[in-house]
């Protein structure tokens, strides 16, 4: 294996679980329309960048599977519901502050995020160094995409902690 598919995979596991994380806030914060409805679409552009980094490590020699399919997502959103509804029927006094959780997973996305950013923009190098053409396409085509998604975590951030940290 070498440094290229090396963060094909590192690439690929961090998209997976940035996915993941997506999915888990829009569900856990359904109730409020913006966070529910960006985090959905940002989840899709992840899922999206699994097919592509799969594709293109296949054609590197390494086979990472496939992205989860309708069925494992079913069940992990079932399991996310539930896990939701029981932090929901805790006793007041040991629920967390809705708002500190927001600004919890809201850091949590943007940590994830500038992972795969720092991952896009090393396999970027690595293409035009080795004058590979997919790849720098690919890494041109997503890594767009998940500086968006930071962008959209920090200004959720900056919006909120104010509020938040000062009304506890």
């Amino acid at each position: 294996m070498n440094g290229i598919t090396l963060t094909l995979r590192a690439l690929h596991d961090g998209e997976k679980h940035l996915a993941e994380q997506l999915t888990t806030v829009a569900e856990r914060h359904r109730t409020d329309h913006e966070v529910h409805h960006v985090a959905t679409d940002l989840a899709g552009w992840s899922r999206d960048h699994i097919q592509r980094l799969a594709t293109a490590a296949h054609e590197h020699g390494l086979d990472l599977g496939d992205a989860p399919g309708a069925s494992s997502v079913g069940v992990l959103s079932t399991l996310r519901e539930k896990a939701a509804e029981a932090v929901g029927h805790r006793p007041e006094r040991h629920r967390p502050e809705p708002g500190l959780l927001l600004l919890r997973d809201l850091r949590e996305l943007h940590l994830g995020a500038t992972e795969n950013s720092l991952h896009w923009e090393m396999l970027a190098q690595a293409a035009q160094a080795t004058k590979d053409d997919e790849l720098l396409a690919l890494a041109s085509a997503c890594h767009p995409q998940t500086l968006r998604q930071m962008r959209w975590t920090n200004t959720m951030i900056k919006n909120l902690s104010p509020q938040v940290l000062t009304s506890l």
